[in-house]
């Protein structure tokens, strides 16, 4: 042995000149030594053999590993060493050499009996290392010595056990037969030894059955002949043939084959069944295979014969069709690496741990290749702690077309039994692969089926036994299911929608409809036609345009559209309530002749009967929750959301309110569908255009997580093709061509409670002073009147900016405005931002740090105006410019903005025109919109419509002071105030 291949021992660190090694290290290695000498002994003087005996304590078989010096003839002499084999074991890696082993082992300390002995044996026959075999003779010697051993032959040859019943004139006679390899061997001379050997002198044959061993040793006693009455022979069959010839062949010779009459009316014409029967054992399930031959059933690996007695008492066989019984166990056999090996035992059926048996993996196929054969399996679900289904699924699918929907009918069958489609809903939501059957057993769902159906559920909705998928979501027909799943109709729709939404080009264009009063510019005739054109197929859609193009206008056109589509035209509007009065002011310009019902206030008229009446309720988000329990019994035509970005969150009671409303089609209205993040679209998105998208989970997962969090252009690219044909959004840059240079909007502000009772209170002292004075004495103040209508102006801008602040709360209806178009427009727009009052700036700036949007800011006291004006203008990052009315007057030239707000709108055109002109001078390439914040029913809004209805006080109005107050005299005052 080589140095190199000793193993590791835990010597003490030494000098390696030290002396010799300590005497415990030295037993160590002359153990180890020993023990690889005696894995690889090649000593010609001493031979290794098996020696088999009874068990020196049990009446038990023994084998031993032993070595035995030899002689000069080469006989044995003893003293013989036993060999250990478990120290062998790692000296092969050879399967058989390694099974040798393990039988040395077992049968060298056996205890008591096992299932595996005769594995043990057949492993100690094949003996790979060809050792003699000896017999320990104890009667000779109690221990081992070369005269108590005598040399034998084991071996496990092919053994022929049969029995032989023939019947003469009076009595039956019975005898067995046995042959080895062919060749007859005399009963009478066999022993049986150790429960499993045949012995015939030398040789020892190994019995591949106790049974057959019972029944050698039966005849044996009765001398292999046996003589019974007709009587008697009915009583042995009973109890003594009917127990061997499961195991042992019996030959009936008396026995006539059947004739057709007989086989007939005993029923064996038909052909043999195969049947599987399944039963506990312990942890295992048993497999037995049988052939049902009439009302006979026979476990194919059995020996048993089959005979029988007609009418008339008359005795005749049936053969076993043997050919079609291999063909069965073949079958079997194949289907599992456990089995071949189980064929060698005595036992009449295979088995399997439960645990293998029941993995879906393997007893699916089995039990459908069992039923490709006609094998009839039984007992199953008798199995303990077994509710599986033994079929397969299989599915059919086939989508057809509904009114509103295309149906998708989902067919899962487990044999005869079919999967209710709500209990494949329940186990796909659960990914769980088991699905409940109405016999009380689980199907196993396939797992490519799972992922299926999954897809399928997300992105339709259960109704009844079907899952319906909207006609908006006409992709997922074709992304989803097989061309051969869907039937004519369907397709024919699906490639409709495929063509004509893909093509807006070609959308017919729709008629200016009577009694709109405007002209619609040509993008808006364009989101007219679109309009129109889902209105058609049924479809509802977004209507997403940039701030100031005029996407209420267009909206008005289209309910004046609905006239001659629709017998009843009444249409749902919910807004902010800041936005009633501007639609009302809208529709008063554009659209008179539309009736219009306010169902808003404390005192507002909650019946349906009033809605039949009116074209256009407008009601607010505030409104609908509280009204929502009596607004979702109304189906109403259209449904339209403006500022829909106020359901983006899905879980919002203003989103589940919406979600609750009837009607025949549903438009979303804003200008910034996507604030936060993609869930945003499908918020809006699912309540315009239901089913598009799918379930929630199902947008998470395939568009949310991978475009929010992984920022996947390819998903955003796919959701965006999925929502381009019901999303239309125009920016101000795409359409500027279609725009004049300038554009002015006025967007109604409209208070709170709070503010207006600030408000109220307020014009009710100033309209008190004024009507108490006469007309010399308000000529004389004219500065305690500018200062009057300074607090209310400034009042309408923010409670904050008049004394004791804190008194009034801080709500400014026009700053919540402003923020919310700022945020809509920054992202793409620079802006300026007016107002005569630098207190108003700074409460402006504060939600503009907020909101972390970078701003300039430009006021009298302001130092370094040129840095500021740069930064605006050449600074990409600085989107806002903050500037006070009179600071702002002269001297700027600000081209980088295109929109413009009006903060607080004074009596002076010229000045405000004037401060929009700072973004529209030379050299502007934009299309500048101006958009002034009024709060309605207030000064701000009576001046306006002042300006309005009398041009001629354009030449009257001054820059600076109160010339015109006093231009207005008392009543022009009280009219101011609502006096």
């Amino acid at each position: 042995m080589n140095e190199e291949h000793l193993p590791y021992l835990p010597f003490r660190k030494s000098n390696p000149l030290d002396g010799p090694l300590q005497t415990g290290h030295e037993a160590l290695l002359a153990k180890y030594l020993d023990a690889k000498n005696q894995a690889n002994s090649d000593n010609p003087f001493v031979k290794r053999i098996v020696v088999v005996g009874k068990h020196r304590y049990y009446d038990l078989f023994n084998a031993q590993l032993l070595e035995s010096p030899l002689g000069p003839a080469g006989e044995l002499r003893g003293p013989f060493t036993p060999i250990n084999p478990m120290n062998l074991v790692w000296t092969t890696q050879r399967p058989d050499e390694l099974k040798f082993y393990a039988a040395i082992a077992r049968f060298q300390g056996v205890y008591d009996k096992s299932l595996t002995d005769a594995e043990g044996l057949r492993a100690l026959i094949d003996n790979p290392f060809h050792y003699e075999f000896y017999v320990h003779d104890s009667g000779v010697s109690d221990k081992i010595t070369p005269r108590s051993l005598t040399p034998i032959q084991l071996s496990k040859p092919e053994l022929d056990f049969k029995i032989h019943v023939s019947l003469g004139e009076t009595h039956y006679h019975v005898h067995s037969e046995l042959k080895v390899q062919g060749t007859f061997c005399p009963i009478s001379r066999l022993v049986i030894r150790f429960d499993h050997f045949l012995m015939l002198d030398d040789q020892w044959y190994l019995c591949p059955s106790a049974e057959i061993l019972e029944a050698v040793e039966y005849f044996k006693k009765h001398n292999n002949s046996i003589i019974l009455t007709q009587d008697d022979f009915l009583q042995f069959q009973q109890e003594v043939l009917a127990g061997m010839e499961t195991h042992v062949t019996v030959k009936h010779t008396y026995l006539k084959p059947a004739t057709k009459a007989q086989r007939r009316k005993a029923g064996f014409e038909v052909p043999p069944e195969k049947l599987v029967y399944l039963s506990d054992l312990g942890n295992y399930v048993l497999i037995n295979p049988v052939m049902k031959y009439g009302e006979a059933e026979i476990p194919v690996l059995s020996k048993r014969q089959i005979y029988a007695l007609d009418k008339a008492g008359n005795p005749f066989g049936i053969d076993r069709d043997a050919r079609a019984e291999d063909e069965f166990v073949s079958l079997i056999v194949r289907q599992h690496p456990d089995f071949p090996e189980q064929l060698e035992n005595p036992l009449l059926y295979f088995y399997l741990h439960k645990s293998r048996f029941l993995d879906e993996e393997w007893f699916l196929d089995v039990f459908e290749e069992w039923a490709f054969h006609d094998i009839t399996v039984l007992g199953f679900n008798d199995l303990k702690g077994n509710k599986l289904n033994a079929h397969k699924a299989k599915v059919n699918i086939q989508v057809i077309s509904g009114l509103n929907w295309f149906n998708a009918l989902i067919d899962v069958k487990f044999g005869k039994k079919k999967a209710s489609l709500k209990q494949l809903h329940r186990s796909v939501k659960n990914k769980n692969k088991f699905v409940q059957l109405d016999d009380g057993t689980l199907g196993i769902i396939p797992e490519e089926w799972l992922h299926k159906l999954a897809d399928y559920f997300s992105t339709g909705e259960v109704v009844d036994e079907v899952i319906q998928i909207s006609k908006i979501n006409y992709r997922t027909i074709s992304e989803l299911y097989d061309a051969s799943m869907l039937d004519e109709a369907v397709r024919t729709e699906v490639h409709l929608y495929q063509s004509c939404l893909s093509d807006f080009e070609s959308i017919t264009p729709a008629p200016i409809p009577d009694g709109l009063r405007a002209t619609l510019r040509p993008y808006q005739r364009q989101g007219l036609n679109w309009l129109n054109f889902l209105n058609d197929f049924g479809f509802g859609g977004c209507l997403a345009d940039d701030m100031g193009l005029g996407k209420t206008v267009q909206i008005l056109a289209f309910i004046l559209l609905q006239r001659e589509k629709v017998e009843k035209n009444t249409n749902l509007l919910v807004v902010p309530t800041s936005l009633i009065h501007n639609w009302q002011a809208e529709i008063e310009k554009f659209a008179p002749s539309i009736r219009v019902h306010v169902l808003h206030g404390p005192n507002r008229a909650r019946t349906a009967a009033r809605f039949d009446d009116h074209e256009l309720i407008i009601t607010t988000y505030g409104t609908l929750l509280s009204d929502i329990i009596f607004l979702k019994k109304y189906r109403f035509n259209y449904i339209f959301l403006d500022e829909s970005q106020n359901i983006k969150n899905i879980s919002s009671q203003r989103y589940k309110a919406a979600r609750l409303l009837q009607a025949r089609n549903r438009i979303a209205i804003s200008g910034t569908p996507i604030e936060n993040n993609t869930f945003d679209v499908y918020a809006q998105l699912s309540f315009a255009c239901p089913g598009l998208l799918g379930t929630r989970a199902y947008f998470r997962h395939t568009y949310a997580i991978p475009i929010d969090r992984f920022k996947e252009k390819r998903t955003a690219e796919r959701l965006q093709t999925v929502i381009s044909p019901f999303v239309l959004r125009r920016t101000k840059k795409e359409v500027a061509h279609e725009l004049p240079e300038k554009t002015e909007v006025i967007l109604y502000c409209e208070m709170g409670t709070e503010q207006r009772k600030l408000y109220d209170s307020y014009e009710r002292e100033f309209r008190d002073y004024i009507s108490s004075n006469m007309e010399e004495e308000i000529q004389k103040n004219g500065m305690h009147v500018l200062r009057g209508i300074t607090k209310l102006r400034q009042i309408c801008n923010s409670p904050l900016l008049i004394e004791d602040e804190k008194l009034y709360g801080d709500t400014s209806i026009k700053i919540d405005m402003l923020m919310e178009k700022l945020r809509a427009i920054t992202p793409n727009h620079k802006v300026l931002v007016f107002s005569q009052f630098v207190s108003m700036l700074d409460l402006i700036k504060k939600e503009l740090h907020r909101e972390h949007i970078a701003y300039a800011y430009l006021t009298g006291g302001t130092r370094n105006r040129p840095e500021v004006i740069r930064q605006f203008q050449e600074e990409e990052g600085t989107r806002v410019f903050l500037i006070s009315l009179k600071a702002g007057g002269t001297g700027l030239n600000l081209t980088a903005a295109d929109y413009v707000f009006l903060v607080d709108p004074w009596w002076n055109p010229a000045v405000e025109n004037q401060a929009i002109d700072r973004s529209y001078r030379i050299g502007q390439q934009k299309n500048v919109i101006a958009v002034r914040l009024i709060c309605p029913d207030t000064v701000e809004e009576k001046i306006m419509v002042m300006q309005q209805n009398k041009a001629k006080l354009a030449g009257d109005l001054i820059t600076e002071g109160d010339g015109f107050f006093r231009s207005l005299g008392k009543e022009g005052l009280l009219g101011l105030v609502g006096g």
